[in-house]
């Protein structure tokens, strides 16, 4: 081949990247999984005009998902963060569905299952045979490897991970994670999709823990390791980090928030990977974990809360 083949296909390339990026105008988008992460993503997708698509395993879990976004519009209402018509307008792009099949008009498709390796395997697996090659696969994920749940389809240059921070309608950032094989134009369309839901990205590339959990949970288990060894309480810890840093939220009410089991799981996949002591999940959070002290979902963690999550 001489070099103006090799030019000529190069050029050929580039056109057919070009007009893949115009057609990134993305209208209908399926999440998969209603959990805190899922529900915001539906929220704020449809917020930003696209169309949802929201499964769920059964219908048990479907009608507890859609209550609960239903509650959280309300509860913006109150607060006078938005109107009756804007709630409606919200709702009315949700498809809550538990049959799969009907992500298969998608552009996107988005993972937001718990984090277990193997049950998002399965799942990729699964609607790698519903969707058109052309679908961006996204896996919501704080510490799995994009490289290895992409290797389980055929589309691995068409998958990439995105890490959402919980509450997902007002954080404003998301970390956009490549995988080994994602290409360019699909991390460009992602770019393209979080504009669209007016968040600011930052580019990753795969490592365990990413940037803002590898981050986080030094911070929390050192607070933890403060907490376990008596130098001054949860409310103590929690005040001196939010005074003395100007930070909104303390360690330890950050942790409850998250959750104490995720917070845990995470911790130990750090460990797992990057064989650092300082993931290594304190003592006194393990304790927590085993009596069912899970934070606010529980109703109580390093602090206690209400019914509606205030802490007591």
């Amino acid at each position: 081949m001489n070099e103006k083949e090799i030019l000529g296909l190069k050029e050929l390339e580039l056109l057919s990247e070009m007009n893949n990026e115009k057609k990134s105008d993305f209208n209908r988008i399926a999440v998969i999984g209603g959990g805190n992460i899922g529900q915001g993503l539906a929220h704020a997708i449809s917020q930003n005009g696209m169309d949802v698509v929201l499964v769920e395993k059964d219908q048990a879990s479907l009608e507890r998902t859609m209550s609960r976004l239903d509650a959280a519009l309300e509860k913006e209402i109150k607060r006078w963060a938005m109107t009756v018509a804007d709630k409606r307008a919200i709702l009315v792009r949700i498809e809550g569905t538990t049959n799969l099949e009907k992500i298969e008009d998608c552009e996107i498709v988005i993972s937001a299952i718990h984090e277990d390796l193997q049950a998002k395997l399965d799942l990729f697996v699964k609607i790698d045979k519903i969707c058109p090659p052309q679908t961006i696969f996204v896996t919501n994920t704080s510490t799995l490897s994009v490289t290895e749940l992409a290797a389980a389809t055929k589309r691995e240059d068409r998958f990439i991970g995105m890490h959402f921070l919980n509450p997902v309608p007002k954080v404003p950032l998301v970390e956009i994670v490549r995988g080994l094989k994602t290409s360019d134009s699909t991390f460009r369309s992602m770019q393209q999709f979080a504009a669209k839901l007016r968040k600011t990205p930052i580019e990753v590339f795969e490592y365990p823990g990413y940037v803002t959990t590898r981050v986080i949970m030094a911070f929390l288990n050192e607070a933890m390791h403060i907490l376990m060894e008596g130098v001054a309480s949860a409310e103590g810890i929690d005040t001196a980090i939010k005074l003395g840093f100007n930070f909104p939220e303390g360690p330890l009410s950050l942790a409850d928030r998250i959750g104490l089991d995720e917070v845990m799981a995470w911790m130990e996949g750090l460990f797992r990977d990057l064989g650092d002591l300082k993931f290594r999940p304190c003592p006194l959070l393990r304790k927590l974990v085993r009596a069912g002290h899970l934070g606010v979902k529980s109703g109580r963690g390093f602090f206690v809360y209400d019914e509606s999550g205030r802490k007591i």
